[in-house]
């Protein structure tokens, strides 16, 4: 495995944070349809009980709430882009991180605190407080240095490890779609 250094990592952090603040833009769509598949699609349709279709959330979130519903504050996940270029390298091992969307748009806490609505092609996103940290599979596939840079003070202000969100309004998605903070419902 190619794991890159904390000091490279670091040294990429402005690319980062040269994310656009909104109208940003959907560069990959990943579903999960089992715990360690990934499969690369072109378009997804997200809907408000079972998340992403064919996506295993539903599945592996079932029974995280006392009344035994799925926990929907993590039923999305999206990372920057930049952040999964710059940690991963080739866009072919994007997906080994474990997020559904990887969009270029900036997912700093500052920029999209929790309740923030986003359009995402003709969904509606809301980011939820949830925070999403990188783990021990993020550091198997990544490296210990690329766990510590997302779990870093600025990896942590910038979301570096990405995002979670709970669908408001269900839709499709594809690849190429402008992603945009909006108060919509």
């Amino acid at each position: 495995m190619d794991h890159k250094a904390l000091a490279t990592l670091e040294a990429g952090i402005e690319t980062v944070r040269g994310a656009p603040l909104d109208g940003g833009r959907v560069e990959l769509i990943v579903r999960r349809p089992h715990i360690e598949a990934r499969e690369v699609v072109t378009e997804a349709t997200l809907d408000e009980d079972e998340g992403l279709v064919g996506d295993s959330w539903l599945e592996r979130a079932g029974g995280a709430e006392a009344d035994g519903d799925a926990h929907r504050e993590t039923q999305i996940t999206v990372m920057n882009a930049r952040t999964a270029q710059l940690i991963a390298g080739d866009r072919e091992r994007w997906p080994l991180a474990g997020d559904q969307f990887y969009v270029d748009l900036d997912l700093s806490a500052a920029n999209l605190p929790p309740g923030t609505r986003l359009q995402i092609g003709a969904a509606l996103l809301e980011v939820t407080a949830e925070p999403h940290r990188g783990c021990g599979k993020f550091s198997r596939r990544f490296g210990v240095d690329a766990l510590k840079f997302v779990n870093s003070g600025v990896g942590r202000e910038l979301n570096l490890r990405g995002i979670n969100a709970r669908i408001v309004r269900g839709g499709v998605v594809r690849i190429g779609d402008r992603v945009y903070k909006t108060t919509g419902e």
